[in-house]
């Protein structure tokens, strides 16, 4: 039943380059969504405890995920169990899980377009922080796409989202907490100055 769900995270410097290259390279792609995601845990914030995560994500469809670390550990690629179900409405999900005990900790968004090439996906995301891409597959084609998109292997990144978020609201002192763009609009910062404290050959 376990999925195990294998990536790894660049930051892009220019997208545009990035894109073209991709395409090049024969990707297709899926379209481009809006998506908001919404961060759940129980009172006592036992699964971020354990790294793990429940999330609902609204783009063009509702889909509930949870993710947990596997039992072994790995430091070329991010991997975590992943389990996902679609489900039909946004609201009703959300009631479920607050009734449950369950309750909303942290809101982010993104922009996202996904492509395919054989079994591999490439996302490219824009976060109100930033723009990066995220390629999951499998381990020797991750591996090999990033050589060929041009990418430096030793500065993938292996932090989600909200870890880099985490990293730039302690650099910032940021007042807040949810990664969204109208939290970010009047917030001046280049990230490029703090990728030393996310991607993996600084560690």
């Amino acid at each position: 039943m376990e999925h195990l769900e294998i990536e790894v995270k660049f930051y892009l410097s220019d997208m545009d380059a990035t894109r073209d290259r991709i395409l090049e390279l024969g990707a297709v792609s899926m379209g481009r969504v809006f998506e908001t995601n919404l961060r759940f845990d129980d009172a006592d914030n036992r699964l971020i405890e354990k790294k793990s995560l429940l999330r609902l994500r609204r783009d063009t469809k509702t889909i509930l995920t949870f993710k947990s670390e596997p039992p072994f550990k790995n430091d070329q690629f991010k991997i975590l169990n992943e389990l996902e179900v679609e489900v039909s409405d946004f609201t009703t999900m959300k009631h479920i899980l607050e009734s449950l005990g369950f309750r909303e900790e942290q809101v982010y968004e993104k922009w996202r377009e996904t492509f395919r090439l054989n079994s591999t996906n490439l996302c490219l995301d824009t976060m109100p922080y930033g723009d990066f891409l995220e390629i999951e597959g499998q381990k020797e084609a991750i591996k090999e796409l990033a050589y060929r998109i041009g990418l430096k292997w030793q500065k993938r990144i292996l932090f989600n989202y909200l870890a880099i978020f985490d990293v730039i609201k302690q650099k910032l002192n940021l007042p807040f907490y949810d990664v969204t763009f109208s939290n970010f609009i009047n917030i001046r910062f280049d990230i490029s100055e703090y990728l030393d404290l996310i991607e993996v050959n600084h560690h």
